[in-house]
């Protein structure tokens, strides 16, 4: 038996949905809490309520390690924690290093603003995680306040060079938007060259019942690539399926010095042909598509006494019930509205 024959072999049916995918990434929000209010997860005067759910409503850590637990003996290998942002719900550092005792669970990243990062690289380093995403969609102080709503750019920043200085693989996540911080695409590609991470470029979004979304404020990938060409020139990087919905470039700028760049287009250029990952939501509901709402209520079958065979039961319905692909393209032709209407803060970015 050849080796990918033997890999092919070990993958397990539980984890294959109706359209040929095996669903090994699993994406957990921590909490919908935020430090941040950033206006297109958070809109001014769309529920703004700063404390989040009540933490009756959360799962509580025990029952977020027992649904993980479960998820990875029936075969998912890769962790997501997100939010909210994970780093602010008490206890979590002590969840986090939890994981690292899970046999078969190989891969553990974090999703993150940064705010808090700096005094914690080392803890989650310890930890086993050595992946980091962190978003920052300014380079500009007075400008990340204005999209965010808080002024700390400084602290962001220090964390940022803290992950890198302790070895983090750091991959910056920056929403593109027209008019607001599309100035500054070259200056975010150049950043890639000059420090050891990887800026990643994702198109703005509809999320939410009454999101900010403007039409007018969409970049597509395809402009943004070729914005970024005319500083240097994209090689596309050959990339597996287990790295995500991000085209990934070398960036060859004109000064001689060269960074990766990534293009994650869920409107212009789908790629849900090759999805690979569940949601599991901060209020325990598990999504088998960011951008439609059907979600399993694992929480409630937890808290009614169900067994470890009834969750991994509904965790294996929910990978069959997966669909193909979403409708946002098509639903944006008729109205500004997508196919998905809870908040991104609970669901998880």
């Amino acid at each position: 038996m050849t080796q990918m024959q033997s890999a092919v072999s070990t993958i397990s049916p539980d984890l294959v949905d109706q359209f040929s995918r095996t669903i090994s990434y699993l994406r957990v929000s921590l909490t919908d809490r935020c430090n941040l209010r950033c206006r297109y997860c958070m809109p001014q005067g769309v529920d703004n309520d700063v404390e989040g759910l009540p933490q009756i409503d959360l799962l509580s850590y025990d029952e977020l390690l027992r649904i993980i637990r479960i998820a990875v003996t029936m075969g998912m290998n890769k962790l997501r924690l997100t939010g909210g942002e994970p780093l602010v719900r008490p206890g979590v550092m002590d969840f986090i290093d939890g994981l690292s005792g899970l046999s078969g669970l190989n891969d553990i990243r974090l999703t993150t603003n940064g705010v808090l990062l700096a005094d914690k690289v080392d803890v989650l380093y310890e930890a086993g995680i050595r992946k980091l995403n962190i978003s920052l969609d300014s380079l500009k102080p007075e400008r990340f306040a204005e999209i965010t709503g808080v002024d700390c750019f400084a602290q962001v920043w220090q964390g940022i060079e803290a992950a890198c200085e302790r070895g983090f693989q750091v991959k910056l996540n920056a929403v593109a938007m027209r008019g607001v911080n599309d100035d500054e695409l070259e200056d975010f590609a150049r950043l890639a060259g000059k420090m050891q991470l990887q800026v990643r470029f994702i198109e703005f979004m509809p999320m939410g019942e009454r999101s900010s979304w403007e039409k007018e404020r969409f970049i597509s990938a395809e402009e943004l690539q070729n914005r970024l060409a005319l500083i240097g020139k994209l090689e596309r990087v050959a990339g597996s399926r287990i790295d995500g919905p991000a085209r990934i470039y070398n960036l060859i700028m004109d000064d001689g010095r060269s960074g990766k760049v990534g293009f994650i287009s869920p409107i212009s250029h789908h790629f849900c042909d090759r999805c690979n990952r569940l949601r599991l939501t901060s209020e325990g509901r598990l999504r088998s598509c960011l951008l439609h709402d059907r979600e399993t209520d694992l929480k409630g079958l937890l808290r009614l006494g169900g067994s470890d065979l009834e969750i991994s039961a509904a965790i294996r319905q929910t990978i069959l019930n997966k669909p193909k692909g979403h409708t946002l393209e098509e639903d944006l032709a008729v109205t500004r509205r997508g196919g998905c209407h809870g908040r991104m803060s609970r669901i998880g970015g």
